[in-house]
């Protein structure tokens, strides 16, 4: 009994002292607890302190230097405020990098991140780590907050979904304005052209449209090609102005850019050292001012670094700025001078009846042109050889090696084909002709043509331009001795000489023709009364140097002066009598007004200078005048002269004063 009595006590004693154990080891663990808890508590009250210090730092910073500018304003009134440098420099960094405003996105969102996370680790238990990505999940989705228990968590939370919002609406601002400014840099032709051997056109002007025309058919043979035009306007514009233009591009791509070609950075963008051809147009208005910003868009051509792949035709306006142009330029300009071109084609037009439409069909690409290709098996032959052995294509000239490559048009039949010298033809594509076996001919007797002597002549030109100088010296050289040249315009006769005089001409070389001047308005009735209208051999009417900005009212301005003139003619001058009526096919009866007209275009030519296309229509309709279509003529030059810079020589040896 005693014995189980003393096991029952030594079990209770046993289970006393376990006790006491446990209990001491539970004291010293949360004893332990106590001190790991107390370091983190104000680790994580530094934690918030920083967060708030930080957040309220910039505020109290701009009042301190908002409280010093002040101070130091009303000491010294010029000194700039150190607020207003501070916002300048800011402004500078903004402005002047280009990834300034992503860079402080950046900044401000892993500011806000690493904020929020410290003010979160003050406020919850949980670690560094978890407040941080809980910072991060509350920036990029505000709705995260919601779940937070406690003042605190919820008040940091809420702050930092409203700071990730401003920071999301931020960005979105910054990627909606880098979308913007991509398509509007698009929209407005600013992006680069990446294309290689492309003709490149630089202005606009109303030749655009026939220039674009010639140039694609020229392409056809070819599949099509490219065509950049950069000018400064935009766009869209230019776009919507060339898709209104008639025509069929054939293949060949027109691609827009918005620049100016006086800006390095400009050309580069439409790869002009990369063009097989650059082309530049003339602009509207005044001649002088026109050709002035023609040659310092040549001085930047010359200016690229990378060097130019094709030569430059350049469009003057007027022959006297040719010599300072090629003087820039050297070997890689080739220049047109619409107004001596136009000028050239007109008197040779005035003596020979029909010659414009000739000259239209030889200009452009569409029928037949002038190609220069050399054939080796033709070294040795004479030219009247050289006549027959292309069967597709008509020679009409020979660029001679051994002068430097001068052009010989029309040489004499005598001539032997030396090495290197190249035949001229008319052909319909560079690929459709070749020389053939010569062909037997047989024997004829020889007809000795006699050509008639020139006679004196007498050409009234209706009409001042600014090259009317240039005119007059070339029909000095074309016409006979004892030839008569009356000029009618508006104006004053006191002013003609000084004006002739200004512009070059030498009235002492006029060896050929006589001036006779009349001055008048070529719109009025009487002043044209008042001429022997039914005396001339040959008529001009020039596009005034007052109207001919606009192509339109100079247009309307001619074709009155061609009416005008040629009822008078028709009453001065005695025609058949007939039945007024209207012949079926278009055809007018000599009795009618047009027939009357036409009756009277048997005794003289007109040749009337047409700028807009359209007019063309109406001219060839009445066939009461010759014409000459000046913007279109000019244009198949140059997309000629573009092609092919050799043609360039051709053309000038056409143009050139001879008989």
């Amino acid at each position: 009994m005693f014995q189980e009595q003393l096991a029952v006590a030594t079990a209770k004693l046993q289970s006393c002292i376990v006790g006491s154990s446990l209990d001491m080891s539970d004291i010293d663990f949360l004893y332990q607890d106590d001190n790991i808890t107390m370091p983190n508590r104000s680790l994580k009250n530094f934690s918030l302190l920083i967060s708030l210090s930080v957040l309220y730092a910039p505020l109290v910073i701009l009042k301190y230097i908002d409280l010093v500018s002040k101070i130091r304003s009303s000491r010294d009134s010029e000194e700039v405020p150190i607020n207003k440098r501070f916002a300048y420099r800011v402004d500078i960094f903004l402005s002047l990098h280009p990834y300034a405003k992503p860079l402080v996105l950046l900044v401000a969102t892993l500011l806000l991140i690493a904020l929020g996370g410290l003010a979160l680790y003050g406020v919850t238990d949980d670690s560094l780590t978890d407040c941080l990505w809980l910072s991060w999940t509350f920036v990029a989705d505000s709705g995260n907050h919601a779940n937070a228990v406690g003042f605190g968590p919820k008040l940091v939370s809420v702050s930092i979904s409203i700071g990730g919002m401003l920071v999301f609406a931020m960005m979105l601002g910054l990627v909606t304005d880098s979308i913007s400014e991509k398509f509007d840099s698009l929209r407005k032709g600013r992006s680069e052209v990446i294309e290689q051997s492309h003709t490149l056109i630089l202005g606009w002007s109303d030749k655009l449209g026939s220039l674009l025309n010639q140039i694609a058919i020229a392409n056809e043979s070819l599949g099509g090609g490219t065509i950049v035009v950069m000018a400064e306007r935009d766009k869209e514009e230019m776009e919507a102005d060339i898709a209104k233009m008639e025509f069929d591009l054939k293949g060949t791509a027109v691609i827009c850019r918005s620049g100016s070609p006086l800006i390095l950075a400009d050309l580069k963008k439409v790869s002009v050292s990369k063009a097989r051809a650059i082309v530049v147009l003339a602009e509207e208005g005044n001649a002088d001012q026109s050709d002035a910003r023609a040659l310092r868009t040549v001085l930047s051509l010359t200016g690229v670094k990378e060097g130019l792949r094709g030569h430059i035709v350049v469009e003057l306006s007027d022959l006297d700025n040719e010599v300072l142009v090629k003087l820039v330029g050297g070997d890689l300009v080739e220049t047109v001078v619409a107004h001596d071109v136009i000028g050239r084609l007109m008197i040779q037009c005035a003596r020979q009846p029909g010659l414009a439409q000739i000259w239209e069909d030889i200009l452009g690409f569409e029928n037949c042109e002038f190609y220069i290709k050399r054939w080796p098996k033709l070294d040795g032959m004479r030219f009247e050889d050289v006549l027959i052995s292309f069967p597709d294509a008509i020679p009409c000239g020979i660029k001679v090696a051994s002068h430097g490559g001068k052009i010989i048009l029309n040489p004499d039949d005598c001539y032997v084909l030396q090495e290197g010298d190249e035949v001229i033809v008319i052909a319909e594509d560079d690929d459709t002709y070749a020389p053939a076996p010569l062909p037997k001919v047989k024997e004829a007797v020889y007809i000795d043509i006699v050509h008639s002597e020139r006679k004196p002549q007498k050409i009234l030109l209706c009409g001042w331009r600014r090259d009317i100088d240039d005119m007059i010296a070339v029909l000095d050289a074309f016409l006979a001795p004892g030839s008569e040249l009356w000029m009618f315009n508006e104006v004053p006769e006191v002013d003609r000489e000084r004006k002739l005089i200004d512009g070059g001409l030498d009235f002492s070389r006029l060896d050929n023709i006589t001036l006779v001047h009349r001055e008048g308005n070529a719109v009025i009735r009487r002043h044209l009364e008042s001429l022997p209208l039914e005396s001339f051999d040959s008529i001009l009417i020039l596009a005034d140097e007052s109207v001919e900005d606009s192509a339109i009212q100079a247009d309307s301005r001619s074709l009155a002066t061609l009416l005008l003139i040629r009822d008078i003619q028709a009453k001065r001058l005695p025609y058949r009598e007939a039945m007024v009526s209207h012949v079926p096919g278009g055809a007018f009866s000599e009795g009618s007004w047009i027939g009357e007209m036409q009756q009277a275009s048997d005794k003289s030519v007109i040749i009337s200078e047409i700028l807009d296309p359209r007019t063309k229509n109406l001219l060839s309709m009445s066939k009461i005048s010759d014409y000459v279509l000046s913007n279109e003529l000019v244009s198949m030059a140059l997309a000629m002269v573009a092609e092919d810079r050799q043609i360039n020589d051709v053309l000038e040896e056409l143009f050139a004063e001879q008989v």
